[in-house]
């Protein structure tokens, strides 16, 4: 292909070779403020609160902060701070600390609050013996240590379950001007290695601001685990860091990222839970800087870890954390849940849930690095329909473009845009094309030439634009931050604009790290300058920010614009979707995200379900993997499994890398090709399942992949279990992620509470009892339902989704010990925001064991739905009725049913009912 040679060169750049260069990315010693507040570990805190100039007016309290010098017996005071603690609805409260009249403002994260975090009230409880206690309006205390300065958090027991500064690493560093000395005559600056710059390889960070990092402890007392700061390759339960690296947060396009890492990769999402059984708290870090945090579980038996077990006797559990930064504010949120339900609530309150994606988007998506032509991409459409395999998306990579001209469509391999994407929608299927935000400098490219002209883009540190290698070559990068780059930037999605896109062409984000070839770390210098709205008159800092205070966030700005770009091009009509690789705290309510460059190797399999469900928790419930790997070729059994997992995670895309071996479903023999048909139907059957499952997230923010310690808190053995995780409450998923196994052990929770499960292809009941062996054969997916829900299915899998909206439903009822069952439904016209003018259904079905009864939850919405339902299965029925009757409408009639005995198993024969009103049916016995 033409674009080869730039391909290998841009590959080399990274790599180096096949398998990440670590050499080309920091350690934490390489990084100056990581190496130096690390190594900060002072016996006492040199922050000292002065009690006598407290305010506390609303929810806010004010208090003087002082910084001594510990060495001189006056404590001489060196820097002035003030302290802010608010108080939040929903148990949350925000701790934030200054320097009083700084240099200059420090950078305050942008976006990632969905809002003005919403006021309680704040009152004084108690000024005593140097604490002073405050509490809100729930009563949950906060105290607040004056010598040395230590903020505890009590939860509604009236026990501690948050630390601030309790080891002393709180640390504002100080701004200060740069010293100057006189040299041959003339006044100079003083370069000072580490404080005014610093090297990492061939490159030179020139800090102009200086040193201006943060830190702050944070200790979780009776904790059992940590999880959160996504995204990483280790396990959900975060590890002690004390022997190693600490965990980095810094969005990096890491080529062909390891496994069992803490290493930085695409995402950073600076929110941490602890969990016990005593309770679930969280802790929101909110920085956008490059940020490492140290763990050290107290459980792990290391050498520090013993040390304090010496000390405490033994007998307590706790985790304890740290956050550094390397710039911002000090800015962090409490959030005393009681419940991991509440936390993940708090957490989603503060930076939002994901909307409602278009139903379509749950659907199954195929990608290849690249569909070289239309001929080539109606060939893929047309053989999904011969080999009779449902698909709702096609993907197009960056090969579609003009010479990675973004905004353009290749003239010959791509003449007729339109006629290609009405192809495509005829059959309820959808285009999606890549839009990275390099920017090709290329003389008379619209893009470039406007960017250029209007001075959009990112600046270097000398006030240029800034120039990098990307996929194009030399290119620039937008910067977003400017709201006129943003606006520009959006009105390029306009249909006019954009020749070619309908309202079924959808956005793909990558590279938006922001990924430089030849940049420190493969990334955008830090002292490069962006956009800062400052008065008239302001000089020099004033005047921009620079890159490493929103690095984590430029993503973020981007996704953003796209979104709006999005809603702008269909007058608000249309619900978008986008994928991006970049991640940070809010992402999730623009975009869905995937997990990157990974390998068709085993180990990506299994590390796909931790790092997924570690981005759930930190909001971003729409995450999948690149099934089969992104390198690499999957064989047989490989590709198999990972269909099969990806069938019951929220994205579901197959995508590879322009290199690999060609590996659409029909492209394995027939036997393989039947496996990965089998496992798209299971994902369409379910589709509205999913579909409740989003919408009843975005109704109350909690994750729709969850770990099993999220419904069953109290469980221990679950704590560490991430190969196994629920969808809601209903389904539990166990993929089989290892080669040529017979069996999987699966751990079924809610023993304790009698919990039934059933497996879903036999309706088997199995007593929740801890772990128990599963055979597996390879058409084999663990997955079972929890007794006590129901769950929709839509059996006539057609070709997309869109084609099954109006097909009938069959409700899969599993009962629990008491004899009944519940569950919920949505339905809208998948697409539109109409469901925000009450067009939609949202139903409640319960049922016991004299009728089964489905009914508005919202009685002022409703939806001309035609789905009525075909077939109701009951397991786990012990004394099965004699007759049943549907009431709706006025109507009564008389229904079939059919007994299984051997499962226990009465399946309801074409009941009829239609979805779009309420009905009952009754049972005789």
């Amino acid at each position: 292909m033409k674009t080869l040679g730039l391909l290998l060169v841009g590959l080399l750049a990274i790599s180096g070779s096949f398998g990440v260069d670590k050499n080309n990315f920091k350690s934490c010693d390489q990084s100056g403020f990581c190496k130096r507040l690390r190594a900060f570990k002072p016996e006492k805190s040199h922050y000292i609160v002065d009690f006598e100039n407290v305010m506390i007016q609303d929810n806010l309290l004010f208090a003087d902060v002082n910084a001594v010098d510990l060495e001189s017996e006056s404590k001489t005071v060196l820097f002035r701070y003030v302290l802010k603690i608010s108080a939040l609805v929903d148990s949350t409260f925000r701790v934030e600390m200054e320097e009083v009249n700084p240099l200059y403002p420090r950078f305050a994260t942008m976006l990632a609050l969905k809002d003005t975090p919403i006021a309680d009230q704040l009152k004084q409880v108690s000024k005593k013996d140097g604490q002073l206690v405050v509490a809100n309006s729930k009563g949950l205390k906060v105290v607040i240590t004056a010598d040395p300065l230590k903020i505890e958090f009590l939860d509604k027991e009236g026990e501690v379950a948050v630390v601030l500064n309790e080891q002393s690493q709180m640390l504002v560093e100080p701004l200060v001007q740069r010293a100057k000395k006189e040299e041959g005559g003339d006044t100079v600056e003083v370069e000072e290695e580490g404080q005014w710059g610093e090297n990492f390889k061939s490159h030179h960070d020139s800090k102009p601001r200086g040193n201006e990092a943060i830190s702050l402890d944070v200790s979780f007392p009776d904790a059992d685990q940590v999880y959160g700061i996504p995204e990483h390759t280790d396990g959900l339960a975060l590890s002690t860091t004390t022997s190693g690296e600490p965990y980095r947060l810094y969005n990096l396009d890491v080529f062909e990222y390891e496994l069992d890492s803490r290493m930085a990769i695409y995402g950073s999402i600076p929110v941490l839970y602890a969990h016990g059984s005593k309770r679930t708290v969280g802790v929101f870090w909110h920085n956008s800087a490059e940020t490492w945090v140290d763990v050290v579980n107290y459980a792990d038996g290391t050498v520090v870890s013993s040390l304090v077990n010496l000390v405490t006797g033994g007998h307590k559990r706790r985790v304890t954390s740290r956050f550094m930064s390397e710039s911002g504010l000090l800015d962090t949120f409490v959030m005393l849940g009681d419940t991991p339900a509440d936390v993940f609530r708090q957490y989603t309150r503060l930076t939002g849930a994901a909307p409602l994606p278009p139903k379509f988007s749950l659907a199954y998506h195929q990608c290849r690095w690249n569909y070289v032509d239309e001929a080539d991409v109606r060939g893929v459409d047309e053989n999904f329909d011969l080999h009779d395999i449902p698909a709702d998306v096609l993907w197009l990579d960056i090969e579609y473009t003009d010479r990675k001209k973004y905004f353009t469509w290749d003239a010959q391999k791509f003449p007729h845009p339109s006629e290609m994407v009405a192809n495509l929608t005829a059959k309820g299927r959808k285009l999606v094309v890549i839009i990275d935000p390099h920017i090709k400098r290329e003389a008379g490219y619209f893009v470039h030439e406007d960017a250029t002209d209007r001075g959009y883009y990112v600046k270097d540190k000398d006030g240029k634009d800034y120039e990098g290698w990307c996929w194009p070559g030399s290119s620039s990068y937008l910067d977003f931050l400017n709201p006129a780059v943003s606006k520009y930037y959006s009105e390029r999605f306009r249909f006019e604009n954009f020749p070619g896109t309908s309202k079924d062409v959808h956005i793909w984000n990558d590279m938006n790290e922001p990924s430089v070839f030849n940049g420190p770390e493969i990334t955008m210098p830090k002292d490069c300058r962006h956009y800062r709205e400052h008065e008239d008159g302001a000089e020099g800092l004033h005047t921009f920010w620079e890159h490493r205070h929103i690095h984590n966030e430029y993503g973020l700005f981007q996704i953003r614009a796209t979104h709006q770009g999005m809603l702008d091009r269909s007058d608000g009509k249309y619900r978008p979707f986008i994928l991006t690789r970049s991640a940070f705290s809010g992402t999730q309510r623009y975009a869905a995200v995937w997990t990157g460059d990974n390998a068709a190797e085993w180990g990506f399999l299994a590390a796909s379900v931790p790092m997924c469900l570690s981005l759930a928790l930190a909001g971003l419930s729409f995450c999948g993997s690149d099934v089969g790997g992104f390198f690499k070729y999957p064989e047989p059994e490989l590709m198999t499994r990972w269909y099969q997992a990806g069938a019951y995670q929220p994205f579901f895309r197959a995508h590879s890398h322009i290199e690999t071996k060609r590996r659409e479903p029909w492209l394995y023999e027939p036997a393989t090709t039947a496996l990965l048909r089998d496992a798209n139907r299971r994902r369409y059957a379910l589709l509205d399942f999913w579909y409740t499952l989003f919408y009843e997230h975005a109704r109350d923010g909690l994750p729709v992949m969850r770990p099993l310690w999220q419904e069953y808190p109290k469980e221990q053995p679950t704590y560490t279990i991430d190969d196994t995780y629920l969808l809601g409450n209903q389904l539990l998923v166990r993929p089989v992620v290892s080669a040529g196994v017979s069996s999987v052990q699966v751990y079924l929770p809610g023993a304790e509470s009698g919990t039934v499960w059933y497996d879903v292809d036999s309706y088997q009941p199995h007593k929740a009892n801890g772990y128990f062996s599963q055979e597996v054969n390879i058409a084999k997916i663990p997955v079972y339902q929890r007794g006590g829900t129901i769950v929709p299915r839509k059996e006539r899998v057609r070709r997309s989704s869109a084609l099954m909206a109006h097909d009938p439903y069959t409700l899969v009822v599993a009962l629990d010990a008491n004899n009944t069952a519940q569950g919920t439904i949505y339905i809208d016209d998948g697409e539109t925001y109409e469901y925000k003018k009450n067009k939609f259904i949202y139903a409640k079905i319960t049922y016991t064991s004299e009728e089964i009864a489905y009914s508005f939850i919202n009685e002022k919405a409703s939806f001309p739905t035609k789905s009525w339902v075909e077939r109701i299965v009951i397991a786990g029925i012990k004394t099965p009725p004699k007759a049943a009757r549907l009431q709706q409408a006025g109507a009564s009639v008389a229904l079939q049913m059919t007994l299984h005995k051997g499962n226990d198993v009465l399946v309801v024969r074409k009941p009829g009912a239609a979805m779009a009103q309420p009905w009952t049916i009754s049972f005789t016995y």
